[in-house]
């Protein structure tokens, strides 16, 4: 995606990590913020007054401040957008066009611009102009329920523990983005992409809704008939003299294989935490390995960055924060045959490629941007 440039107005979590996948896969990403930064680079907790979530949403972009309620700093946009590709946006329904800047307007400028609107609700439908952050989107989707029911069945609802309703939609989005390049290299059109948290939730409920659609059972009935059907599995997060492991057998092979490792003709979710318990994780995990029985540690996060398998799948790099130092962050996490590495630079600083943008791009000169700095556009 080298050839591929991608004016990101995107915040927290949602926008954002759609477009910085594209950027990891190559495309030039140019983040544009106001002068006074967006939100995510004051969510707690502040290391060196700088915000882990905005820096694990925005590397490998560049970053341009703009006013976009100024006209200057609009006409500025206007003018990127002409040398662009695709224009990606997470504010709610309206914002866009209120600034004057919607669709019709910058297809206007560029034809074949790729618009990607990303929102809780879309852009169309009653509840089209609801805010809505991943926890709504789980919410009204079915997920906080099933995440309750998994914990108990007269749980309260839970959240998903890192925004899956703003992660899941992003991958959604990142896809249909590049989709429309895919149909734009073949027609030559550009389109309006509209992508809502809510529907695409409802996606990643699909084996839950059509339990119920084609069954009419709930996820509780449903787990409630399995019971009685007298499924016999083993599955779960079981206690250990050390911490916790995750197991999952179903029935069949596996389950043979289980009782077999326990030394027992038959096993059940008691008896086996009951096994759990006098032993270690890694006396469990050891066992059940050997036993071709899907099984893995409880890991903490501190656990993670330096868990062996995940080491060498080079699934961590490494990157230089201009405040914070060397940082350990993700990689991009798809392993292809033709190309052996995606380089990733830190997330910017407020405004870090204002006047480069601005200078390459626009052939401002310098006497230009000092002029716009001084009245704030950027």
């Amino acid at each position: 995606m080298e050839d591929t440039r991608i004016l990101d107005l995107s915040h927290v979590w949602f926008g954002p990590y759609c477009t910085m996948l594209l950027a990891h896969l190559g495309a030039e990403v140019i983040k544009v913020e106001p002068p006074w930064g967006e939100m995510t680079r004051f969510f707690p907790p502040l290391i060196e007054n700088e915000s882990p979530t905005f820096i694990s949403m925005n590397l490998n972009k560049k970053d341009l401040t703009l006013d976009l309620k100024h006209p200057k700093g609009k006409e500025i946009f206007l003018e990127l957008v002409k040398l662009s590709d695709v224009v990606v946006e997470n504010f709610t329904p309206g914002t866009m066009e209120r600034l004057g800047l919607g669709y019709d307007v910058l297809r206007g400028v560029r034809p074949d611009i790729i618009y990607a609107s990303l929102s809780g609700f879309g852009q169309t439908g009653p509840y089209a102009r609801r805010p809505s952050y991943f926890s709504i989107a789980e919410a009204i989707t079915g997920h906080a329920y099933m995440a309750g029911l998994e914990e108990d069945e007269e749980g309260e609802p839970r959240g998903s523990p890192q925004a899956y309703g703003d992660l899941g939609p992003a991958l959604f989005a990142a896809l249909s983005i590049v989709s429309a390049l895919r149909y734009r290299d073949k027609t030559g059109k550009g389109q309006w992409i509209d992508v809502a948290q809510a529907d695409c939730m409802v996606s990643l409920a699909s084996q839950a809704i059509v339990t119920y659609t084609a069954g009419g059972l709930t996820p509780l009935e449903a787990r409630r008939k399995r019971r009685g059907l007298g499924q016999v599995s083993v599955g779960g997060f079981f206690r250990a003299m050390d911490g916790y492991v995750a197991v999952l057998a179903t029935r069949g092979s596996i389950m043979e294989r289980l009782a077999k490792a326990l030394g027992v003709e038959e096993v059940n979710v008691e008896m086996f935490r009951e096994w759990v318990k006098d032993r270690t994780v890694r006396e469990v995990v050891d066992i059940l390995v050997k036993a071709d029985v899907p099984v893995a540690p409880v890991l903490n996060i501190d656990e993670v960055v330096k868990e062996p398998h995940l080491l060498a799948r080079g699934v961590f790099t490494e990157v230089e924060h201009p405040k914070l130092g060397r940082i350990k962050v993700p990689s991009f996490p798809v392993k292809f045959s033709e190309i052996s590495e995606f380089p990733i630079t830190p997330s910017p600083t407020l405004g870090q490629h204002t006047e480069e943008i601005l200078t390459n791009l626009l052939g401002y000169t310098k006497e230009k941007i000092e002029e716009l700095r001084s009245e704030r556009v950027i």
